[in-house]
């Protein structure tokens, strides 16, 4: 078993880290905010991520948390960057963080290997070992192993990965960061550094391709009558497309898909291409984003004044993350409307996100005289309240489901006028029901 250190205990630092401890490596995870290395060595997680702490608990022996740079390298034989690499105003990737640790590192540290395992353009690798070698470090090795952890599920994705990619320059350091996953059924693939490198980038942006495809489709589907619940299921059971990423909403956000699809744009830009594919998945899920507006206006007329529960705020369930989140466009969209924005998460702190937004503790207080509500997050808890009781707390019971995540049967059975994202609706669906009048019939 190996001695390693991982720089910066983010999503993608923490998670790994722990996990290769979990594999019986003697890991080191180190960070530069005091605050949250303080909370880590009480065994407690800076952020909301299923089955971290106990993970954490279970390898405390195994494990370290330290701001000091010679504690984490100290006797390391391998070295993991995961520390943020946001866009800069430009759009660039900032590496400044990346350059950071680079600078930081012992000129005796000996010949561990270096792995990149932040999100970096193509061509960073070879950046970053020009910059080794200046340092005069020849003998630190180089590689990149791109994470593919997806926030919820992070534990589960690295313990059942598809699959290993590692990049390197010399095959044997390649070899030796594959063998650190020695106990996982998951393909170790080698490959050349640019190669690793865009694996990353074309698999979130494929994924976010297919995310923003269904989501036309759906739109296509209100438009002709279609469900496209039953057109997804359709497609996605042909073993050639399969059924995942193919759930119609109100589109993608978090921190990776986002950032990862723009940096690919850029790339190819700066490169001399032109990605017209990628730029259109870009202007589809903006727009995506805004649809439970038209959809609220249908009903409801102008929003001024009006009423408006979200329900979910963080860009996807089991995590409280808000970065790039659906919820901040459409809050924003709402309030420019001249709607009054209520809103509820169960882990998501919003409070230095969504300014002008009013923040509730339960989904009952959200609902209370709403003249609507719109799932933004299909947190799981939402499925199984007295829906009959909530629609008749709110003003209006409009629903607008923005992730096809409540049954349109119970919502309506609820008395709730319901409205999902390419499902076929009435445009008489939320008007009172009226008798028939019986016909006259003419004196004879």
């Amino acid at each position: 078993m190996a001695r390693v250190a991982f720089f910066g205990a983010g999503y993608a630092g923490l998670v790994s880290g722990v996990c290769l401890a979990d594999l019986g490596h003697t890991v080191t995870i180190r960070d530069v905010v005091p605050e949250r290395v303080a909370l880590l060595e009480q065994g407690k997680v800076p952020f909301h991520e299923p089955g971290l702490e106990e993970l954490i608990a279970r390898n405390r022996d195994r494990l370290a948390f330290t701001l000091s740079m010679e504690e984490a390298t100290a006797d390391s034989a391998f070295l993991f960057v995961c520390v943020g690499t946001p866009p800069t105003p430009s759009g660039d990737a900032n590496l400044a963080a990346i350059w950071t640790v680079i600078e930081e590192l012992p000129a005796d540290i000996g010949s561990p290997v270096l792995v990149m395992k932040s999100t970096v353009p193509v061509g960073t690798g070879e950046k970053v070992r020009a910059a080794l070698d200046a340092r005069g470090l020849v003998d630190v090795g180089y590689a990149s192993c791109p994470e593919f952890l997806a926030e919820g599920t992070a534990v589960r994705d690295f313990i059942e990965a598809d699959r290993v990619v590692v990049g390197s320059y010399d095959q044997a350091d390649g070899g030796a960061v594959g063998a650190l996953h020695d106990g996982l059924d998951a393909e170790v693939v080698q490959m050349d550094v640019p190669s690793a490198e865009m694996v990353k980038l074309a698999a979130n942006a494929y994924l976010a391709t297919r995310i923003s495809f269904i989501n036309e489709i759906a739109n296509v589907c209100e438009l002709v009558g279609a469900d496209v619940e039953d057109v997804a299921r359709g497609m996605g059971l042909d073993r050639r497309i399969g059924t995942h990423y193919l759930r119609a909403g109100m589109g993608y956000g978090g921190s990776c898909f986002p950032k990862d699809i723009y940096f690919l744009k850029l790339l190819a830009g700066n490169s001399g291409y032109h990605f017209h594919l990628v730029t259109s998945v870009m202007e589809v899920n903006e727009l995506q984003m805004r649809r439970p507006v038209t959809k609220l206006q249908k009903h409801l007329g102008s929003l001024r004044d009006k009423r408006v529960a979200l329900l979910g705020l963080a860009f996807k369930p089991n995590t409280d993350d808000m970065r790039d989140a659906p919820s901040i466009v459409l809050a924003a969209r709402l309030l420019a409307e001249g709607a009054e924005v209520i809103a509820w998460d169960p882990v998501a702190d919003a409070q230095s996100t969504l300014h002008g937004v009013e923040l509730a503790e339960t989904v009952a207080q959200a609902l209370d005289g709403a003249d609507a509500a719109v799932v933004v997050t299909e947190w799981p808890e939402l499925r199984d309240l007295p829906w009959s009781e909530l629609a008749a707390s709110m003003r209006t019971p409009i629903m607008v489901d923005g992730r096809n995540h409540l049954d349109p049967d119970a919502m309506r059975a609820a008395g709730l006028a319901y409205e999902g994202i390419g499902r076929a609706t009435s445009s008489f669906a939320s008007l009172p029901q009226t008798d028939e009048p019986e016909p006259t019939l003419p004196r004879p």
